[in-house]
């Protein structure tokens, strides 16, 4: 297992991808290319990840980006479907405690 120190792209900030603000497109970052993360070396000069180390470095990659995820307010956990709003007015969209008088065809 490496022991060098793996950060958050700082160009991208972990997404691996990015906007381009010119013509709309996404686009892979080529800072880390595309993975999000890189080695920070002890003198902090960030490097990419190379893909022979991917195997290596998964779980902690993989740590990383549920901790980023959770910083955006990701829980893993889906909204009750009455907090929907692609669903609000539906069936299915309806909170338990709410009445349903309307026939649906």
């Amino acid at each position: 297992m490496t022991s060098q120190t793996i950060a958050r792209c700082p160009s991208c900030e972990g997404y691996g991808w990015y906007e381009d603000e010119l013509d709309g497109q996404t686009v892979e970052c080529a800072w880390c290319a595309g993975v999000g993360y890189v080695y920070l070396l002890p003198d902090n000069v960030q490097r990419r990840i190379p893909p022979k180390d991917y195997p290596t470095v998964a779980d902690t990659l993989e740590a990383l980006e549920r901790e980023r995820m959770r910083e955006m307010g990701y829980t893993g956990e889906a909204k009750p479907p009455w907090e929907q709003d692609v669903r609000r007015g539906t069936r299915g969209g309806l909170h338990p405690d709410e009445r349903d008088d309307e026939p649906r065809s």
